[in-house]
């Protein structure tokens, strides 16, 4: 098996920030981004260099894409939402309409689209979920169902916009503090829609715990699954090894692999969810000792 390369796709760009808008806890940020839009699809990402010119960030960071269209006044935009957490979020939401930053994008590998329509889940977390509308878009114009359920800890972490909403067939909500929706769980959920709505395949973005329980249920029920993975991206081109996780390929051979490159969408049924950042045995190199 040959190592995958950055998406062939990628170009690196200044992207003009034509919209920066507050909603709830998060940014909604658009940027001009000319034909980049064009090969950008849903679970794919852009890195992009925070900080300014004069800044001690070297590294870029990585942000899902939210939405992506391919023409309008501004030719080719992309969406992105960002949580403004960490000090390159914050210099990175609190930039002016019009101001330009260094983008890189797309990256990584996208959601695989059925060529048939089908009944879809999407599940997501907190403001990962944001991916999964675009796909819903995708999904939806194809002849698919789609349902869908987002999770967080508290309502003022749930991503959740009106148009989302219109997109879906149904969409549920829960928070683990119960302010908003349902109390509990994503997972809570999952068992009976998959068993009422006959679901094929569950799509799923967010926090890494919640990606290896929505693995369990898809395992239980016999669905397949499509995780994006969150892992912290450095580089966001597959060279400073941050980003590594354990992956089984399609042969059968357990590899430390890269989610920048060889995600962030995997199959979920590839990852060894329990290896809690260690490298399982068995594994491809695995060190002698």
């Amino acid at each position: 098996m040959t190592m995958k390369s950055i998406n062939k796709k990628a170009q690196q760009r200044d992207a003009e920030i034509i919209s920066n808008k507050k909603v709830g806890a998060y940014h909604h940020m658009v940027f001009a981004v000319g034909d980049m839009a064009t090969f950008a699809y849903p679970g794919n990402f852009v890195a992009i260099s925070v900080g300014g010119p004069n800044s001690s960030m070297v590294l870029r960071r990585a942000f899902a894409i939210y939405r992506a269209h391919d023409r309008g006044n501004y030719g080719g935009t992309i969406e992105l939402v960002v949580a403004p957490h960490g000090q390159g979020s914050k210099w990175l939401t609190s930039l002016p309409v019009h101001s330009t930053v260094d983008m890189v994008g797309p990256l990584g590998t996208h959601f695989g689209i059925p060529t048939e329509p089908v009944n879809a889940l999407l599940v997501g977390g907190g403001y990962g979920s944001a991916p999964l509308f675009g796909l819903a878009d995708l999904l939806k114009s194809q002849g698919s169902r789609v349902d869908m359920v987002i999770g967080a800890s508290t309502a003022g972490k749930i991503y959740a916009p009106l148009e989302g909403k219109r997109t879906v067939n149904s969409m549920s909500v829960t928070t683990e503090d119960g302010s908003t929706g349902l109390r509990g769980r994503v997972t809570d959920l999952l068992p009976k829609i998959i068993d009422e709505h006959s679901v094929d395949i569950i799509y799923s973005c967010g926090p890494m715990a919640m990606l290896a329980a929505i693995q369990k249920i898809a395992d239980q029920h016999h669905v397949l699954h499509q995780a994006s993975i969150e892992e912290s991206m450095a580089c966001g081109i597959g060279v400073c090894m941050t980003c590594v996780i354990p992956l089984r390929d399609e042969d059968g051979i357990l590899r430390m692999s890269r989610s920048c490159i060889d995600g962030p969408v995997v199959d979920g049924s590839s990852v060894i969810w329990d290896s809690r950042g260690s490298i399982p045995h068995g594994t491809l190199g695995e060190p002698r000792g």
